[in-house]
């Protein structure tokens, strides 16, 4: 079964409805997913609430939470304080993790190749449009690189994973910046689009000299071949537990207002550059008190309890700190 599959099934599972305790609903975030089915999981077969979560990207959710039909969010380009005053809504980020560029070249192993952030911006600008290019065989020399088109490929859904990957790409290219920007959608000047983490796995997986960028766990759970990138100190990384970390320790949360923070471009030799949260986002005074109490129970638990599949993906736990912090959040405003 590939992961896609196993985590759909394990949406399901967590969506089953139960008789005995409130259930939960959110929507949003593909990046979050892998995570949030194995933690739904676990919190149904402990408590017996469900929590029913469609993966359909970072805007979608923002839009849902906004309109009140589920119980929460989740987005990984977070809001600012004045929107969420204007929407009521409180937010914390809930786990980290990296995005990676993927390839599909024949004979490229994961780790082979090595991109900086201005060539990546280069072949999603349409100027770089060979995988010989000699952009990519100088950071390559060792490499026999095809002369072939690069497949590009993109998100074609609001998602928060561009936010982050564009807003990467605006900071270590002049070029990227003037002509694109960043956002949660963008006018991409050249590639496909693909829905979710999931359509840009399944495309690059099936698409011959294809490039695109998704959450590390999709990449590591369909075995597509990531590249390693030059961070912003100038070493070549690659996407490895040590390096996430050394770019979340970077992040102060608690001098964030409304936790507003990008990990992208981090400092630091061992910094793994395009690094990225989960935002949850909740109504402080929603209509369904039941449900959001639940909803807060579900994520202390995650906290408490979600660090061991959270590990196992890939992601990086909040700090202790940070989530006393959130704690305080829940307890001053979140109405249950």
């Amino acid at each position: 079964m590939n992961f896609i599959k196993t985590i759909v099934a394990a949406g399901l599972v967590a969506a089953s409805t139960s008789a005995f305790a409130a259930d939960i609903t959110g929507a949003g975030s593909s990046f979050i997913y892998p995570v949030l089915s194995k933690w739904a999981d676990g919190y149904k077969k402990e408590s017996g609430s469900a929590v029913n979560y469609q993966s359909i990207g970072s805007g979608a959710g923002i839009k849902q939470i906004q309109a009140k039909t589920v119980t929460f969010g989740a987005t990984d380009k977070p809001l600012s304080v004045d929107q969420l005053e204007k929407d009521g809504l409180a937010q914390w980020p809930m786990i980290m993790g990296a995005i990676v560029a993927v390839v599909n070249i024949e004979g490229v192993k994961a780790g082979d190749m090595v991109l900086d952030g201005e060539t990546l911006g280069k072949i999603y600008l349409g100027q770089i449009t060979k995988w010989d290019d000699p952009a990519i065989k100088k950071l390559n020399p060792k490499l026999a690189l095809p002369s072939d088109a690069i497949a590009v490929v993109h998100r074609a859904d609001g998602s928060g994973t561009t936010f982050n990957f564009t807003d990467y790409l605006s900071k270590v290219s002049a070029d990227w910046k003037s002509k694109v920007g960043s956002g949660a959608t963008v006018e991409w000047p050249v590639g496909v689009g693909a829905k979710g983490n999931e359509g840009v796995s399944g495309n690059i997986g099936q698409t011959k000299n294809a490039i695109g960028y998704v959450e590390y766990a999709y990449a590591k759970q369909n075995k597509l071949t990531y590249a390693g990138l030059v961070n912003k100190a100038g070493k070549a990384v690659q996407p490895t537990t040590e390096a996430f970390q050394a770019a979340a320790s970077n992040a102060d949360w608690a001098h964030a207002p409304g936790y507003f923070l990008i990990l992208t471009d981090q400092p630091g030799d061992k910094s793994w550059p395009i690094m990225a949260s989960t935002f949850v986002l909740m109504h402080k005074d929603g209509a369904d008190k039941a449900a959001s109490a639940e909803a807060v129970k579900f994520f202390k638990w995650a906290f408490a309890n979600g660090g061991k599949a959270a590990e196992e993906l890939d992601y990086i736990a909040m700090p202790d700190s940070v989530i006393k912090l959130i704690e305080k959040t829940w307890s001053s405003d979140i109405k249950s």
